[in-house]
């Protein structure tokens, strides 16, 4: 790993618009493990599905979100978390404005980079 790469800068890594209402971040990755920062307009949905290879844990940031994960509904506002293992139907809708959450996977998604 090279110095720069062991550093996620803020302010100098842009939003990927991802449409919807959505944009995403890297904070970071090894084979084994990703950070992604994703925020949302208010409303905007995180489609339910489900990862075949990935567990994924997503930590809220900042805002709420409804979150259903494997067909219950809950509310999670900043410091909550949910954790969708693989093949775990999971989805959001961001109830307030520039809600956001961070996403963890395990092994990295290789279809982010």
């Amino acid at each position: 790993m090279s110095s720069s790469s062991a550093f996620f800068d803020n302010a100098a890594t842009p939003w990927t618009d991802l449409g919807d209402g959505i944009r995403r971040k890297i904070v970071g990755h090894t084979p084994e493990l990703m950070s992604v920062l994703v925020q949302f307009d208010r409303g905007a949905i995180g489609t339910p599905h489900a990862h075949d290879a990935h567990d994924q844990i997503a930590y809220v940031v900042s805002g709420a979100f409804e979150a259903e994960i494997d067909g219950v509904k809950r509310v999670l506002r900043v410091g909550d978390a949910f954790i969708a293992p693989r093949l775990t139907k999971h989805g959001v809708v961001a109830l307030e404005a520039d809600s956001a959450l961070l996403d963890q996977f395990s092994p990295r998604r290789e279809d982010y980079l």
